[in-house]
């Protein structure tokens, strides 16, 4: 199992920055891509920006320009820098990794979530 534990979500006010962060942790073989995504209410998850073990990343085009996906693989951490947020950003942001874990004798494959982090910016 991977945990992925979230931190750097808060309030702000338009035009500020956040910096989200996401560390990885369990008994895994390696660690893809990983990424971000958000959900705000009432819509559905999308996409933010993800970022492969090798670091080619993609970003959504609402917030290129403006948002930074890094990660560093010695933590298995990734992070987003977010700047110049805008009220329309205000959502619950997600981390997702996909891991390669031993299961059954064999290299698998899989998907994992973390629990949400707020933010919130104000107009």
């Amino acid at each position: 199992q991977v945990q992925l534990v979230e931190s750097g979500g808060g309030l702000v006010q338009a035009g500020g920055s956040l910096r989200l962060s996401c560390a990885a942790s369990g008994n895994v073989f390696s660690i893809n891509a990983m990424g971000w995504y958000r959900q705000a209410p009432g819509k559905q998850r999308e996409l933010v920006a993800d970022i492969t073990s090798g670091t080619v990343t993609n970003y959504a085009d609402s917030v290129k320009g403006r948002f930074t996906i890094s990660r560093d693989n010695a933590k298995n951490t990734v992070y987003l820098q977010m700047n110049s947020l805008k009220p329309e950003d205000t959502a619950v942001y997600y981390c997702n990794a996909d891991a390669r874990m031993w299961s059954s004798g064999a290299l698998r494959s899989f998907n994992f979530w973390g629990q949400g982090t707020q933010v919130t910016v104000s107009s």
